[in-house]
């Protein structure tokens, strides 16, 4: 069991410089001085909501700083839906709006953006230089996937990457093409009840990281997509928790993913 820590922290909101851009983003660290391991967080087709302030909170609770990136900035800025137990879920109009801002996304573009969060961190004073880490959920996990290809990115969760296989938002060669280009350890974490990702996506990602000789572990959970999403509900019950939560496989995860920063960074 990996040790768990609740150090205190602060958050605030930031603007990360990328050219003529200003990416807004949700950055939490340790209170107290020192330098820290630094980890991004990308959020799924619903923006920086509460669910992922929540993950990049935790994170820093552990002793980093955490920062998540608004992804679809160029397209609607400000953009967020929060989960209701009223709708049972995210709203349809919510859906349908980050599901067509999914559509849009360009990869060179997102791809900009990572560099850009990574030059951020490394501007500021509490950070280590010896590597970062990145997080993400569904478009997130593709997006943390791209980023696991930069050599600055030495640690990657990637949970329930959607496309990988299939797509690189516009290009004409899927990400899973660029999987020699991962240099640090990456973990991937499926559902075998995913409706959204098929368990031939799943094995084809493994096989690819095998053939690569990529560093790597892959979990694969019976549940079902989102099983992560309400982790921390107990602590903090204003955050809704997803139907498709599983109290087994999210704690598992989570233990999974704090040794693999733990080793890494």
């Amino acid at each position: 069991m990996i040790q768990k820590t609740n150090i205190e922290i602060n958050t605030t909101k930031v603007k990360i410089p990328n050219n003529d851009l200003e990416i807004d983003a949700y950055l939490a660290q340790p209170a107290h001085q020192g330098t820290f391991g630094a980890i991004i967080v990308f959020h799924e087709i619903f923006g920086v909501n509460s669910h992922i302030r929540e993950v990049t909170e935790l994170i820093a609770k552990q002793g980093y700083v955490a920062i998540a990136p608004a992804l679809y900035q160029r397209i609607a800025p400000g953009f967020e839906v929060e989960y209701s137990q009223q709708d049972v879920g995210y709203s349809p109009e919510g859906y349908r709006l980050g599901l067509q801002y999914y559509q849009q996304v360009k990869y060179q573009e997102i791809f900009s953006d990572i560099q850009a969060a990574i030059a951020y961190l490394k501007t500021l004073p509490n950070v280590k230089d010896n590597g970062i880490g990145a997080i993400g959920f569904c478009f997130g996990g593709h997006v943390a996937y791209m980023a696991a290809t930069l050599p600055d990115i030495k640690a990657t969760a990637s949970f329930y990457g959607a496309g990988i296989t299939t797509s690189s938002y516009g290009e004409q060669t899927p990400t899973i093409n660029r999987t020699s280009e991962i240099q640090g350890t990456i973990y991937v974490f499926f559902a075998t009840k995913d409706k959204f990702i098929s368990q031939e996506e799943n094995e084809q990602i493994e096989a690819e990281l095998k053939k690569q000789k990529i560093k790597h572990r892959v979990f694969r959970y019976d549940a079902g997509h989102g099983f992560f999403h309400g982790l921390f509900v107990k602590q903090h019950p204003f955050i809704a928790q997803h139907p498709s939560y599983n109290p087994e496989a999210a704690p598992d995860a989570w233990q999974n993913v704090l040794e693999l920063f733990q080793n890494n960074l």
